[in-house]
């Protein structure tokens, strides 16, 4: 998986260069899957940028390359990465499993749920997804949970809701140790 987090810093540089993102057939990576990709502040370790994919809707090198622009270019809590920052940010890639859906009364949801999990909440046309990583600033399962909806634009009483749908994931993480350095598992 080190390939696909280099692939991802590498469609970002490329980017600077051409302004274009050029699409990599790779057959190993053509397994269409969910993948989110995250850029952290080096050394301070603070998001820069995350945006990804939770249905599989690309082949999984192609879903890295657009969530990596995505993620230096376009999430709307930053601004966009600039040239001079490639040397102080570390690049991870999150690779998704398929959302299960948590189909139990709302009160038993929250039984369902364990630290460690990915959630996503969805209510009509609002959606919000927190990577397990998450879990790491958010300990406590109601707070994840409010966290959760307020990103959905919900208010925390819709887990209650019959009508509101959750799903929960896992991830395969790895990530840079340094700018261009050594890429680890993300141990969740």
């Amino acid at each position: 998986m080190e390939k696909l987090v280099r692939l991802a810093r590498k469609t970002i540089e490329d980017f600077f260069k051409t302004e274009k993102l050029e699409i990599i057939l790779d057959k190993k990576f053509r397994e269409k899957r969910g993948v989110f990709v995250t850029i952290d502040t080096y050394p301070e370790n603070e998001l820069r940028g995350c945006v990804g994919f939770s249905d599989p809707v690309y082949p999984l090198a192609e879903a890295v390359q657009r969530a990596a622009l995505e993620a230096a270019f376009h999430d709307g809590r930053f601004q966009p990465l600039e040239k001079e920052e490639l040397n102080r940010i570390v690049v991870e890639v999150s690779i998704l499993s398929l959302p299960e859906e948590i189909k139990e009364v709302p009160r038993k949801r929250m039984e369902r749920i364990k630290k460690g999990d990915g959630l996503i909440i969805e209510r009509g046309m609002r959606k919000g997804l927190f990577l397990p990583q998450v879990w790491k600033h958010i300990s406590d399962k109601k707070q994840f949970l409010e966290q959760l909806c307020w990103k959905a634009g919900l208010t925390p009483d819709y887990i209650l809701d019959k009508n509101t749908k959750m799903y929960k994931f896992n991830v395969k993480a790895f990530k840079e140790t340094k700018p261009k350095g050594k890429v680890i598992e993300v141990k969740i």
